[in-house]
Parts: structure tokens; C-alpha cells; sequence
């Protein structure tokens, strides 16, 4: 499947079992339509934040078993059939959803407590929403795969910073920012101070180290699934050495991985290991 935005997330890719691809293509793409209501574009906040309240009721319409209407029928018809053949969570679709909704306020987060609870909403459905689709169930797998995804949303926002800060996002903890002597607010994209830098270093340390509490689940699932989700972690870890080997300085650039990374991706999946990423 061929997409237009950057993911850390794999979507129904050739690992995927095939009897699997039409339910994660579907999950992909109510939450890649969510996400551009609430983010591409000119829109004001207060349309963005109508249309995806009109989004979240139709959410409510196809899981209670109605027809989906017209406007964004191509996402909810196959979303509502996948909903229905593999009895999927709604509530872990309407969680992204809040997500989105609190994306429009663009608000700060005062500690890294309050960024996990985003990304409890944000990033963790989907893979709950994949084990729920692998028939996984069992709290140990649903706690390391809510490490795994929020390891990675967070990867990507000290990925993204020279992308976000100019747009208004700022994801970096206020109190991890107090403590380098900075105030998240006053951050800005371009070259980075040695606070500035040390900031992104702790909060890269902070994502590899929950990336590798999640990294075991990799071995809990089966097949070809488990394949797809060490090169994803793999793939989170390389970001971080990538983010280490410019020094920390993603206010000013963003690094991202090349078909020549696949390599040592391919790798390190094989061998499960984690590498340095420090």
C-alpha cells in the first residue's frame, strides 16, 4: 500500500497475513483521514475540531450496526465491515480520535506523565487494535505493545522537531525542560544550544528505554507479525541513533531512515538485538 505521509506505524504491509490487510488498511485510513482533519491544511480550529466531532459520530453510527453516510462513506464502509468480522474495540478507535481533538488546542504538556497519557490515546490503540486482530489478549502483550507505540510516537516527536515547533506543536515536557534551565514554550527550531541539546538527549534516553521494555513482545507474537514488529522496533532504535550521531540537534534537522539503513535493519531483527541507539 502506497501512502503519502511518514508513519512509524506499518500498514498492511507484505508481512501481513492477507486475510488481515483490508481490517489494518481500514484502521489506517480512518485514522490517516482523522488525523488531516485535524492537522493539513487552512482550516480554523473550531471547523477542524466540527469535523471531527461530525467524524466521531459517525464512529458511533457504523458501530452501532447503521449504514455509514455519504461523506466519508469509503473510509467507514470497510472500516464498519472489519469492525463487524473482527468484533474491533470502538473505543479504542474513538480514543485517537480524543487524540486528534486535543491535537487542534495545540497545548503544552506539563510533565512526561501527561505526554504518556496522549500517547495512551494517540499511539497505543493502534497496536492494541493489531493484537486484537491477532487474537492476542493477555495483559503482558497489551502493556509491552503500549510501550512499543508510545516509544515510537515519542521517537517521532524528537524526530519531527524542527517540523513541529514552527507549526505550533511542542511536545517536550515542561518540567524535563525546567530542568535543563528552559522553558518548552520558548524552544524554537534552528541551531540548538547545549541545553537545548541535553534536553533532546534525555528525552531520546527516555524513549529508548521504553522502546526496549516493549521490545520483548516481538517474541510473544507468531509468524510472519513478529517479524514485522522487530524491524519496527529496529526502525524506532535506528532513529535514535541517527538522532545521537548529529548530536541532538533535531531543532534544526530532522534525520530519517534510507533504503541504505535497511541493511543493518534486516539485521538486527534477525538477531533481535537492539544496538546502541545511545
Amino acid at each position: 500500500m502506497s501512502v503519502e505521509h511518514y508513519e512509524n506505524f506499518p500498514v498492511a504491509s507484505w508481512l501481513c497475513p492477507r486475510p488481515l490487510r483490508a481490517p489494518i488498511t481500514a484502521i489506517y485510513w480512518f485514522a490517516r483521514v482523522a488525523d488531516d482533519i485535524a492537522d493539513e491544511g487552512d482550516a480554523p480550529v473550531a471547523q477542524r475540531q466540527a469535523d471531527l466531532a461530525a467524524y466521531r459520530a459517525e464512529l458511533a453510527r457504523v458501530a452501532a450496526g447503521q449504514a455509514p453516510a455519504a461523506r466519508w462513506a469509503a473510509v467507514f464502509t470497510p472500516l464498519a465491515r472489519a469492525m463487524h468480522e473482527h468484533a474491533l474495540p470502538p473505543e479504542l478507535l474513538d480514543d485517537l480520535l480524543d487524540a486528534f481533538v486535543q491535537d487542534t488546542g495545540n497545548p503544552l504538556y506539563p510533565d512526561r506523565p501527561a505526554l504518556l497519557d496522549y500517547c495512551r490515546r494517540s499511539a497505543n490503540p493502534i497496536g492494541r487494535l493489531l493484537l486484537h486482530l491477532y487474537g492476542i489478549r493477555d495483559e503482558s502483550a497489551l502493556a509491552r505493545s503500549d510501550a512499543v507505540c508510545s516509544a515510537l510516537q515519542l521517537i517521532n516527536f524528537w524526530q519531527d522537531l524542527s517540523v513541529d515547533l514552527p507549526r505550533g506543536r511542542c511536545y517536550l515536557p515542561q518540567g524535563d525542560a525546567e530542568r535543563h534551565g528552559l522553558r518548552a514554550s520558548a524552544v524554537r527550531a534552528g541551531p540548538a544550544s547545549a541545553a537545548e541539546k541535553a534536553l533532546v538527549r534525555d528525552l531520546c534516553e527516555w524513549s529508548r528505554q521504553l522502546m526496549l521494555e516493549g521490545a520483548p513482545l516481538a517474541r510473544q507474537i507468531p509468524g510472519r507479525a513478529g517479524w514485522e514488529l522487530r524491524l519496527v522496533v529496529q526502525g524506532g532504535l535506528r532513529i535514535l541513533e541517527k538522532i545521537a550521531a548529529m548530536d541532538f540537534a533535531t531543532l534544526s534537522q530532522r534525520p530519517a531512515l534510507s533504503r541504505w539503513d535497511a541493511p543493518r535493519l534486516l539485521w538486527r531483527a534477525l538477531m533481535h538485538s537492539p544496538g546502541a541507539a545511545r
